[in-house]
């Protein structure tokens, strides 16, 4: 084995896996965490705030689904980079996608001066105290959309480089700051819900300038270049295109258990929540793929990125299995945390095996989506994704609604969307069209 080899072969030990997806994990909880106390601050105003931050956050949310793009895409073209040992170069993809992502936020912001009022009267369904309220947060909040997408591309970069303790100091941070801003300007400061969107774009600014100063740090050219922002955009696209696949699967998974009664979808709502915190607890590992695997990949070393293939993979599937076993042991337990009425908790039940059957294999599919991404193979995850949804996940789950087959049919949809998943992913790693080495793919 080659130095280049060996030293790939030391970058897939456990413990150096686990110091790229820890910290990526807490960077990934900061968020969720801080919309968890925005909501709890924002409730006790009353009903009708409590539903326009619901509105608004919405909209907010999809903007950072849009970072989160940014982010991944980043992460593989700057980690090929690096592994070919040009970290100027690297720093170089942080540089475009910052100017990338600093211009979609700069046209969110300024779409929602113009266009917030609509679109929240559009998801409040007309207008109202909710629809007028969510308006005025939104436009306030939505200031911030230039410092939070700058803030996903120096998160993306800076994992190419495989330094993930600085982002976790820039996000953790601001969003400390703006947790203690948010009941100071709703209460004392007498601003009400206008004090949650300010603290927002105190947070999400700041955090942004943060990246910034960090690109600022490294001396390098912060002339954009167009041809490299395009390629960036092509790649995003992708990973778009593929994320809408997802959005529309769950969505339509959402309507179909609505239609089985309110129990069902109550149900269906804690289960899908557990599954989007293992997601996100399952997607650190992923973060950590991408940046080993381009590395690995840049360096030329495509033996190497193969054996971190197999050990990712390995890992995930280890953690998909532990947290069956939790979710398994709290069966009798964990529904009764979200909800008191019997029939929710009897509904539950019904989709829980599936949860915990389908968890070992989700935790292989994460790990290996990250492995792909790193190496840069993104319209095969994009296809892919398409081909299961549609050939699998919303036919199963239309049929479930077509022969009453009730929350099981929907849960053994998904379970059938994973498993195509993993299939189609194990096929691809097991010929070498997609450890393409080089700088950039």
């Amino acid at each position: 084995m080659n130095q280049i080899a060996t030293a790939t072969h030391r970058t897939a030990s456990p413990r150096r896996i686990a110091s790229l997806a820890l910290p990526a994990l807490v960077v990934l909880a900061a968020e969720p965490l801080y919309v968890l106390v925005d909501t709890a601050v924002v409730g006790h105003l009353g009903r009708v705030p409590l539903a326009a931050l619901a509105v608004g956050g919405t909209v907010m949310t999809l903007t950072a689904w849009v970072g989160t793009v940014v982010a991944y895409g980043t992460t593989g073209r700057a980690a090929r980079r690096f592994g070919a040992g040009d970290r100027a170069a690297a720093v170089a993809e942080g540089v475009q996608s910052s100017w990338l992502a600093f211009g979609v936020g700069l046209l969110i912001a300024i779409g929602m001066q113009v266009g917030g009022g609509a679109l929240a009267r559009t998801l409040a369904g007309g207008p109202g105290d909710v629809a007028d309220a969510a308006a005025h947060w939104l436009r306030i909040a939505a200031l911030g959309a230039p410092g939070l997408l700058l803030a996903a591309a120096g998160n993306g970069w800076l994992r190419g480089v495989q330094d993930t303790r600085r982002p976790l100091f820039f996000v953790l941070g601001p969003n400390l700051l703006s947790a203690l801003l948010c009941p100071l300007l709703v209460y004392p400061g007498g601003l009400g819900l206008v004090g949650s969107a300010v603290a927002n774009v105190v947070a999400q600014t700041l955090c942004g300038a943060l990246f910034a100063a960090a690109l600022f740090a490294e001396r390098v050219s912060l002339r954009p270049r167009p041809r490299v922002i395009r390629q960036q955009l092509v790649l995003s696209r992708d990973l778009l295109i593929r994320g809408l696949a997802f959005q529309a699967s769950f969505l339509s998974a959402t309507a179909v258990a609505a239609r089985f009664g309110a129990a069902a979808v109550g149900a269906h709502q804690i289960a899908l929540q557990l599954w989007f915190f293992t997601a996100l607890v399952l997607d650190a590992l992923a973060i950590a793929a991408q940046s080993l695997v381009g590395a690995a990949l840049g360096a030329g070393d495509d033996v190497g990125a193969r054996a971190l293939a197999r050990r990712i993979g390995l890992l995930g599937g280890v953690c998909g299995v532990a947290f069956a076993l939790v979710v398994a042991a709290g069966a009798g337990v964990v529904p009764s945390w979200f909800s008191s009425d019997e029939g929710v908790r009897d509904q539950a039940m019904v989709a829980w095996p599936w949860f915990v059957a389908m968890l070992p294999l989700a935790g292989v599919v994460f790990a290996l989506d990250g492995v792909l991404i790193g190496a840069g193979d993104v319209r095969y995850l994009r296809n892919l994704t398409i081909v299961a949804a549609l050939g699998g996940f919303l036919p199963a789950i239309w049929l479930a609604y077509v022969l009453h087959l009730g929350l099981g049919g929907i849960w053994a949809g998904l379970t059938l969307f994973v498993a195509i998943r993993l299939v189609a992913l194990l096929l691809r790693l097991r010929n070498d069209t997609w450890a393409v080495t080089g700088a950039i793919r």
